[in-house]
């Protein structure tokens, strides 16, 4: 049921109405809450997983050159909040520590009803670039090496926020203006933000040569089987299906192959971790509410 405010909404941004009538058919009329065609994440195997977010698996495949076996698969949803709702809730996962770039989990804590050993909030005060207005690349890096030593017998489940907004790469900081902080891919599609698309592409492929090297050492540092993959993909102007309207950024409920295509880069480092579950770290530091939202603003989402 869409409230009025949804309905006025849909009339006075028709793009936003197009794509909803395509989510309507993609979730079948409601009938399935994700895309039952998508990977269990934590039924898969690996030690570590690392997760770049909004990562296109044909971007990925162009630029990787990192070590081991590279395939493809499904993600269960197009977007951060609805893929945590599908793979991490009514889940006890007391092998596994969540160390995250991301906001998303902490604000939808409420919602999502899972229990990792830890959660590393990196996001916080001291892993938040005020600059960029993101958590860097080698924060998270630098987050993982210290879990890693913490908690030799745990899985790891590592969050960058790239190649996601914002742009880090030279293209990016050139023509897209952080000070903006409500950023929205729909502005593109709209015409609010007039750029040329193929700028919007190259600023996004920076972002995601930006992290890569960073994995790359994760890779040769990280003990066991290592996947990198993304929670979903990102469209770049592709048109979506039935209705024929392009698309940009990541809308939730979308499961075409830009959107729910991710790659699966398989790397192992000597042996196979000797993973044991543990009692859930006890100590949860409250963040103001405000500083949440911040972040996210600066991420582009809207609260």
């Amino acid at each position: 049921m869409y409230s009025l405010s949804q309905l006025k909404k849909s009339i006075s941004e028709p793009t936003r109405f197009w794509w909803e009538l395509n989510r309507l058919y993609h979730r079948r009329l409601g009938t399935r809450s994700y895309n039952d065609d998508g990977i269990d994440f934590f039924e898969a195997d690996w030690d570590n997983v690392v997760v770049l977010d909004a990562c296109r698996y044909d971007t990925f495949e162009t630029l990787s050159d990192l070590s081991g076996s590279l395939s493809s698969r499904i993600s269960r949803e197009s977007a951060t909040k609805e893929w945590l709702e599908a793979n991490f809730d009514e889940r006890e996962l007391h092998d596994t520590v969540y160390v995250s770039a991301s906001p998303i989990l902490y604000r939808n804590r409420d919602t999502v009803d899972v229990q990792f050993h830890d959660v590393i909030n990196i996001w916080k005060e001291e892993g938040w670039n005020e600059t960029y207005r993101t958590v860097l690349p080698e924060t998270v890096t630098e987050a993982t090496r210290r879990a890693s030593e913490r908690y030799p017998n745990k899985r790891l489940l590592i969050h960058y926020l790239q190649p996601h907004f914002p742009f880090l790469g030279p293209t990016g900081r050139e023509e897209f203006d952080l000070d903006r902080l409500n950023f929205q891919w729909t502005d593109i599609a709209t015409g609010e933000i007039d750029t040329d698309l193929d700028v919007v592409r190259t600023a996004y492929r920076e972002n995601l040569e930006l992290v890569l090297p960073h994995v790359d050492t994760l890779l040769q540092e990280l003990q066991g089987k290592t996947v990198v993959t993304s929670d979903h993909g990102q469209m770049l102007g592709e048109r979506g299906f039935p209705i024929p309207v392009r698309g940009y950024g990541h809308p939730p409920g979308i499961y075409n192959e830009a959107l729910t295509r991710v790659p699966w880069h398989e790397h192992v480092d000597g042996p196979r971790k000797e993973i044991r579950a543990g009692e859930p770290v006890s100590d949860r530091d409250d963040v103001n509410e405000a500083v949440v939202s911040d972040r996210l603003r600066q991420l582009g989402y809207v609260d």
